[in-house]
């Protein structure tokens, strides 16, 4: 399933951008757009985890240097029956975590310095396991590829813009006046389409995560007070991230409490996990209603 999802983004993605670059270029444009694509799926499928990582600043570990994590790890990779993954820390105090890559096979987990010092080992057995779960469940590289992607899609309909404005390029002569608003519009709908892309992977492969992590652990109850504590840090210390590539980590590193802004969050509400985890909304009682 998650490989048709896959195959789907990119397909749509190329579809897209075609069409936008026969609107702006004509047929040039049309086959510039086609080599853009293509090149832009080849770097998304093989290199997405790469330019996650390398955006955080993302360190590799060794076993020696995060004793801890790895064996928590270890433990819970043979019990899934998949590889052990790299495993990198993101030098920031804000608690959070993410894993990336294009199969089990190829496979990270990146968690930040913040995390490692915010919980206790069965809350962060939680977490790792958590991202184990997005590994197993072969998602990581439908979340890797949409981070990429939808940065892409934004540079590009900026690019679009400032094209048609400076060369006048917006559907030939037919709709030569029509053309700065055809752009005008793509600026504003273009983040608009990443976003969408962003929702379409990620609120219910959280769940999912959530669920796997709890199977595999059979502590539900960690989980649901590690998403807890590292929803109530984060707000204190929030995780400075690109909008494009929020939707990677287990909790949102951009603040969004207001209610227009769940609406559109990349993931689903901390309370609404909990409840699915332990029957209950909160742990603590330190959830905002």
């Amino acid at each position: 399933m998650n490989a048709l999802k896959t195959t789907l983004l990119l397909g749509v993605l190329t579809v897209l951008l075609i069409l936008a670059g026969e609107y702006f270029g004509g047929t040039d444009g049309a086959w510039i757009a086609f080599a853009m694509a293509a090149a832009m799926n080849f770097f998304s499928y093989f290199y997405s985890d790469k330019i996650a990582l390398a955006m955080y600043r993302a360190q590799p570990v060794t076993r020696e240097q995060l004793p801890r994590a790895y064996a928590v790890v270890e433990r819970l990779t043979q019990k899934a029956g998949i590889p052990m993954p790299k495993m990198y820390v993101i030098p920031s105090e804000s608690p959070n975590a993410f894993a990336t890559g294009r199969n089990p096979q190829h496979a990270s987990v990146a968690v930040t310095q913040g995390i490692l010092e915010l919980l206790n080992d069965e809350e962060l057995e939680g977490v790792l396991a958590h991202e184990l779960g997005h590994v197993r469940n072969r998602d990581i590289l439908t979340s890797s590829i949409a981070a990429t992607l939808a940065g892409a899609i934004t540079i590009l309909a900026r690019m679009g813009f400032w094209a048609s404005i400076f060369t006048g390029y917006g559907g030939g002569e037919r709709d030569r006046e029509g053309g700065g608003l055809g752009a005008l519009a793509m600026l504003i709908l273009a983040p608009f389409a990443a976003m969408l892309i962003q929702l379409w992977v990620s609120r219910t492969r959280e769940f999912e995560a959530d669920a796997s992590g709890a199977h595999l652990t059979g502590n539900p109850y960690a989980l649901a007070s590690a998403l807890e504590k590292i929803s109530t840090v984060s707000q204190r210390v929030p995780l400075p991230a690109s909008p494009d590539s929020a939707h990677l980590f287990i909790v949102a590193p951009l603040l969004s409490g207001e209610m227009l802004a769940n609406l559109f969050s990349t993931h689903p509400p901390i309370r609404q996990r909990i409840q699915r985890l332990i029957g209950r909304p909160s742990v603590y009682g330190t959830l905002p209603q």
